[in-house]
């Protein structure tokens, strides 16, 4: 299994992701052409993607980098492994992959959330070196 930053819109590819982000919440959500388009163009956000050997795409996460007076700081989202491939690692080569990158781009704070039903996901946030903060997390969507 290969992890790549994706860095062109390929054949497949956003097929793969609302897969991917059907498989993340219960809510039917596709990506478009152009989010993903303006995901891949974004410099400050990061795609990577797990490839198999036969070229399927398993996985993905998220990193997006910014710099706030307190620092620079990275962010992960939208971490999935497709069903067909949970229970081998993955998430754990898809989130180190991400820390490693993070570091390479000098982010002194790196966050993540994950929903408390996820319970795989919540077990290995921690070996991989994550602590709990206890904050209050707020959200507003404007859709």
């Amino acid at each position: 299994m290969q992890i790549r930053e994706v860095d062109t819109n390929t054949a497949g590819l956003r097929e793969a992701i609302t897969r991917f982000l059907r498989q993340l919440t219960a809510k039917e959500r596709q990506i478009t052409e152009a989010d993903l388009e303006a995901l891949i163009a974004s410099e400050n956000s990061h795609l990577f993607v797990a490839v198999d050997d036969t070229g399927n795409l398993a996985g993905m996460i998220t990193v997006g980098i910014y710099q706030a007076p307190t620092g620079r700081k990275g962010w992960i989202e939208d971490v999935v492994v497709d069903e067909a491939y949970r229970g081998q690692g993955l998430g754990r080569q898809l989130t180190l992959h991400a820390i490693g990158f993070a570091k390479q781009q000098q982010v002194k704070l790196l966050s993540l959330t994950s929903n408390p039903a996820r319970v795989a996901a919540n077990r290995l946030y921690p070996e991989t070196g994550f602590s709990r903060k206890e904050t209050n997390v707020y959200v507003m969507t404007f859709d």
